[in-house]
C-alpha cells in the first residue's frame, strides 16, 4: 500500500524511469510485443458486467475484451461473484483492469454513477426490437456498454438509468444471442469503426506508461517488490 501511494505521487518523469527499469527485467521480444500492444489498447469503449456468474461466458468476454484492445472491464457484483474458468480465459485476465464494485448497497448505480463522472455515455444491451443497432452507436463520447446476467438480463436499475439501449440485429427466429457471443460481436463492430474514425481512441501517453508498468510487474518474478524498492530509492534520494 505505501509502495501505491508513492506511486501516485510520481512525476510523469518518474513513472518513466520506473517503467524504463522495469523493462531491463524483460526480454527484447516480450518488450517489442508490449509496445506493438499498447497502440491497440483504448478506453474509449469499456465493457460492464452486471451478475454474471457462469465462469466460461465470464472468462469469454474477457477473452473477447483483449482482443479487440478493451482495456478496462467494470464488474458488478449484487448477487453473484464473478469468477472465471482459467481454460477459457486462456491469460487473458492478466492484460486487462478489472474492477469489481460489491461493497454497496446498490452496486450497480454506484458502478454507473462513476462511469457517467468520468464521462461515459451507458449503453444496455437489450434484444427490445426499438433499440439502436451497436453499428450506429454514436462514437463521440465514450462508451460504457452493460451485459446483464444470463437468467434475466439487466436489472431495472441498469435500465432506467442508461443513456441508450442497444442490440445485435438478428434475423432468425432465436431473439437472444449468449453474453460472451454478443459481448464479441458488439466489440468487433465497435473497434472496427474506431479504428477507421478520426476519434482520438487510443490511450493517452501518460496512460501508456502506467499500463506498460502494470504489464510488466505481472510478468516479471516479484515484480511487485522490484517496484517497491525502485520507489523507495526514488523517495529517499538514495
Amino acid at each position: 500500500m505505501e509502495s501505491l501511494f508513492y506511486f501516485y505521487r510520481m512525476t510523469a518523469i518518474n513513472k518513466q524511469e520506473l517503467l524504463a527499469y522495469l523493462l531491463t527485467f524483460l526480454s527484447e521480444n516480450k518488450r517489442n510485443l508490449f509496445y506493438k500492444i499498447i497502440e491497440d489498447r483504448t478506453k474509449h469503449v469499456t465493457v460492464v458486467l452486471e451478475d454474471i456468474f457462469q465462469p466460461q461466458n465470464a472468462s469469454a468476454v474477457l477473452r473477447s475484451c483483449d482482443v479487440f484492445g478493451i482495456q478496462d472491464v467494470h464488474i458488478i457484483e449484487n448477487r453473484n461473484k464473478y469468477t472465471i474458468n482459467p481454460k477459457v480465459v486462456h491469460g487473458a485476465s492478466k492484460w486487462i483492469n478489472l474492477y469489481k464494485y460489491n461493497t454497496q448497497e446498490n452496486n450497480t448505480l454506484d458502478c454507473i454513477d462513476y462511469l457517467k463522472a468520468d464521462g461515459y455515455k451507458i449503453y444496455a444491451t437489450t434484444p427490445h426490437t426499438k433499440d439502436c443497432l451497436i453499428q450506429n452507436i454514436p462514437l463521440t463520447d465514450k462508451i460504457a456498454l452493460l451485459f446483464g446476467t444470463e437468467e434475466i438480463g439487466l436489472s431495472k436499475i441498469a435500465m432506467q438509468n442508461a443513456d441508450g439501449f442497444v442490440k445485435i440485429p438478428m434475423f432468425g427466429f432465436t431473439e437472444s444471442l449468449n453474453i460472451s457471443v454478443s459481448a464479441a460481436i458488439s466489440l468487433y463492430e465497435l473497434s472496427k469503426r474506431l479504428k477507421s474514425s478520426t476519434i482520438n481512441w487510443q490511450l493517452s501517453d501518460e496512460e501508456k506508461i502506467e499500463q506498460l508498468i502494470g504489464w510488466s510487474k505481472k510478468v516479471i518474478k516479484d515484480g511487485a517488490l522490484i517496484e517497491k524498492e525502485f520507489l523507495n530509492k526514488l523517495e529517499t534520494g538514495s
